[in-house]
């Protein structure tokens, strides 16, 4: 029997219990496969604490990114076939060894991208994808700003916007972090802890400041990082780490500059099976090339999933973290 991670209640870590769980035979337009390796991030624990809805109710089994090998293929599906290696990128249930999944979601991975890669990069693969070449079609010699550099998007971020040509600043919380992100194609790194970032930035673009600012951190950095965006500049707020954003006055972004927000989900940008496809090749192609690395810093057994969750909320681990089934 297969077992996976599921929740009852929202809560804390201490919620995700590791249960048998049988995943089914696939129906039609879908498959049946068992993972080799799963992502961790933080939109898992916006499950597990409410702050998004579990979309089908408890249980849940959280997981948003994970890569694996076809067991088996449901009518319809002529594109895959047992054996095939696989990766995909949705909302949840990934915390498992085996699942049952629409098969339009999956991508083929290729050869010289291992398992372990294709999970750790999905989900902040793509979407560090669709933030520099959509959401802000980043262009050499753009300075850029990324709020939390030495997490799982932002050291991939980094790297491939230094492949781009930008000029990139991040923000870290510690010496060690700052240093992490620094070697992964930051420029200049912010400790925010000890520095105030908006006077840093102002300090290190010479008063120009930003054509982009990427916050996922939300209610801590949101004002501040308006402060850091040229006139006709974009804020790119992709996630909440800290709480999200309170009610906000429309008419500031007119008094800051005419400056615009949005608030984008991978999984829009996703939606469509050509986009899925297109934003898995251009992540595919740029590590393959070498210019973005993915570096896996922890490793957990699936079992283990609290510890990973206690870990990723109280900032104890870096970059990418995968669960191990």
């Amino acid at each position: 029997m297969s077992k996976a991670i599921r929740i009852h209640a929202h809560g804390g870590p201490e919620v995700l219990t590791f249960e048998e769980a049988d995943p089914g035979r696939p129906g039609p337009g879908q498959a049946l496969i068992r993972h080799t390796a799963i992502g961790l991030n933080f939109i898992d624990v916006y499950f597990r604490t409410g702050l998004y809805p579990a979309p089908n109710g408890f249980p849940l089994v959280p997981g948003g990114e994970g890569a694996g090998v076809v067991i088996e293929v449901g009518e319809g599906v002529d594109w895959l076939k047992p054996g095939d290696r696989v990766a995909y990128a949705v909302n949840i249930g990934a915390y498992a060894e085996q699942r049952v999944i629409a098969a339009d979601r999956l991508v083929k991975v290729p050869d010289g991208i291992t398992d372990e890669q294709a999970a750790a990069m999905m989900l902040k693969g793509m979407t560090a994808e669709y933030l520099l070449n959509r959401t802000y079609k980043v262009k050499a010699g753009d300075t850029i700003l990324f709020h939390a550099a030495a997490g799982g998007v932002g050291l991939l971020a980094g790297q491939w916007a230094r492949h781009i040509g930008a000029v990139t600043i991040g923000t870290a919380g510690s010496a060690d972090k700052v240093a992490l992100a620094k070697s992964h194609g930051y420029d200049h790194v912010i400790n925010y802890r000890e520095q105030d970032f908006v006077a840093e930035v102002a300090r290190i673009t010479n008063g120009q400041k930003c054509e982009v600012v990427y916050d996922s951190v939300g209610k801590d950095t949101f004002e501040g990082s308006l402060d850091c965006l040229k006139p006709l500049g974009l804020l790119a707020l992709f996630g909440q780490s800290s709480g999200p954003v309170p009610p906000f006055n429309l008419g500031v972004l007119s008094q800051k500059g005419s400056l615009y927000i949005t608030r984008p989900t991978l999984f829009v940008y996703v939606a469509k099976r050509e986009d899925l496809v297109a934003s898995a090749k251009a992540l595919f192609d740029v590590v393959a090339s070498g210019a973005v690395e993915v570096r896996i810093n922890q490793r957990y057994a699936l079992k283990d999933a609290a510890k990973a969750h206690a870990d990723l909320e109280a900032r104890r681990t870096t970059g990418t973290t995968i669960l191990v089934p």
